[in-house]
């Protein structure tokens, strides 16, 4: 599985980079798959409301109903059909592409499981809402979907009666089947609003809208489609004879196709074998990671990890030592995914302290904030040749291990968000290199949501704790290469120490530690 998730990861990774060219890392559509799919929905749900205005339930009106807005009203009923089948197919495409990439990137097991796991029902959610759209238009492809659909359902021993019997006959049907269905293609996309909501709980600060640009250029290609190539209607239904050839929707009815090759009791057992493996997933890839804990000792309530924190795995509460502060930090163990972002954010996390522990308000088991300075400083010790570069990169970006050389040290964090800036002040003004480089996952495709934009706003002095301003700017830069940008990263590298090789020396500060203190109040 593991091996799978790789190569997966690799080639998102490739196809991410050939998609920056055009669209930037902000508008690449690899970045905004769940966001490009809520909006997809709501072009479906406009263009639906719209349709639903001009429809007409009767057994004998359907198809003449939809046909009117298609070609006397085409330049807006026309075009509202094809938006309502262009919208739902990308949204079909943005969720396929976002689940295998969520699966990809690891983005499922630990706390993540309940995401993961209430995204399941959205897939057949989604496929029941297309599927019922495609009867309201009771053509020839209504009429087989029809009877494929509760053909398959009939299999089940759920039904007093056969439901596939009422499109038998012409005379099965009245007017009651439409109003019910129109019913329940109305009904289930509000349910599937209701589960993307509780899909999002456990998110914080869910990115539910794309980069405005994207938004319109997609609609505008949707609309360009829909007058070039409009959605169009089979012959009407006739339960007297059977279809011919049909043009599938591929991306709702491919697996009708399978009907012809399996039998009904062997579809279900696929579609049902399919969703257990969706929903175990999370615990068959399960890794364990370490977990953030709170030292009271130094915490002074300042609430940083909380605002920091994409889980909202931290929470404030009363506090329980008798300390003059008003309230304390509280990690929960089963929302924490260990990505060390709160020690980045806690103010007490500073290099600079002289006990070897390095204590600090939050903090994670493994690696501490104590082990990552000793690392720190025995790797740039052993570097034999100047300019010395230290490279600070996260275990989900480009695989910085692989570019070590005689002037590079690098250290591998969970995520780059873990770094205090103040490491970085310790690195250049304890003489231990001459510049230090940052680097990760990819520019908007951060593996923890927040880590590159926090550090990101913690160097430009946005966002406490930020990086003192006696730091060298020229000493210190950025790389957002991603995994598999190995060999971009080498260059930037290689671009750095010949950047640095030109400066002057750096001026030594005086060798001093501050002790650990007690945080002062607020």
């Amino acid at each position: 599985m593991r091996l799978l998730q790789r190569a997966l990861r690799t080639g998102f990774s490739s196809l991410e980079a050939a998609l920056d060219v055009p669209f930037g890392a902000a508008w690449n559509p690899l970045h905004n798959l769940g966001a490009l799919g809520f909006f997809y929905y709501w072009i479906v749900a406009v263009s639906g409301i719209y349709l639903y205005v001009g429809f007409d339930t009767g057994v004998t009106r359907v198809y003449g109903s939809i046909e009117y807005m298609t070609h006397a009203q085409w330049y807006l009923g026309g075009v509202m059909r094809s938006l309502h089948r262009y919208a739902s197919d990308a949204m079909v495409v943005m969720m396929l592409l976002h689940v295998v990439r969520e699966f990809a990137m690891d983005r499922l097991s630990g706390p993540r499981w309940f995401t993961w796991l209430t995204g399941v029902p959205l897939l057949w959610l989604v496929y029941a809402s297309g599927i019922s759209g495609y009867w309201l238009v009771w053509d020839e492809l209504a009429q087989y979907v029809a009877l494929a659909t509760t053909e398959w359902l009939d299999w089940l021993p759920i039904f007093g009666e056969p439901i596939a019997r009422n499109f038998l006959a012409p005379t099965s049907l009245d007017d009651r089947f439409f109003t019910l269905l129109i019913f329940l293609h109305i009904a289930v996309p509000l349910i599937l609003l209701f589960v993307l909501w509780v899909h999002l709980q456990r998110v914080a600060r869910p990115k539910i809208n794309p980069p405005r640009g994207l938004a319109i250029g997609t609609l505008l290609m949707m609309l360009a489609l829909s007058l070039y190539k409009p959605a169009m209607s089979h012959a009407p239904a006739d339960l007297a004879s059977v279809p011919g050839i049909l043009r599938l929707d591929w991306f709702y009815l491919g697996f009708y196709t399978l009907f012809d090759l399996w039998s009904f009791g062997t579809a279900w057992t696929v579609a049902a074998l399919a969703t257990a493996a969706l929903m175990v997933l999370p615990w068959i890839v399960r890794r364990r990671h370490s977990l953030a804990h709170v030292n009271l000792d130094h915490c002074n309530g300042c609430e940083r990890c909380v605002a920091d924190c994409p889980y909202n795995a931290i929470a404030m509460v009363e506090r329980s030592d008798g300390a003059p502060f008003d309230r304390e930090a509280k990690v929960d163990p089963d929302l924490c995914v260990g990505c060390g972002i709160c020690v980045g954010a806690c103010p007490t996390s500073i290099a600079f302290r002289s006990r070897p522990e390095l204590p600090t308000g939050i903090d994670l088991h493994e690696p501490a904030l104590g082990q990552l300075r000793d690392w720190m400083r025995s790797a740039c010790a052993a570097l034999p040749r100047r300019p010395r570069v230290l490279v600070i990169g996260c275990s989900m970006g480009a695989e910085a291990q692989t570019l070590s050389a005689p002037d590079v040290a690098v250290m591998s964090l969970p995520c780059v968000g873990m770094l205090p800036p103040s490491f970085i002040d310790y690195a250049l003004s304890r003489d231990l290199a001459e510049g230090v480089l940052l680097t990760g996952c990819k520019s908007e495709a951060c593996h923890h949501r927040f880590g590159i934009r926090w550090t990101e706003d913690r160097l430009a002095g946005r966002r406490d704790p930020y990086l003192r301003s006696r730091v060298p700017r020229q000493r210190l830069r950025t790389f957002w290469a991603g995994r598999g940008g190995e060999r971009r990263l080498g260059r930037a590298i290689a671009d750095f120490a010949a950047a640095l090789s030109a400066l002057e020396p750096p001026p030594r500060a005086p060798r001093r530690e501050i002790a650990a203190r007690e945080p002062e109040a607020r």
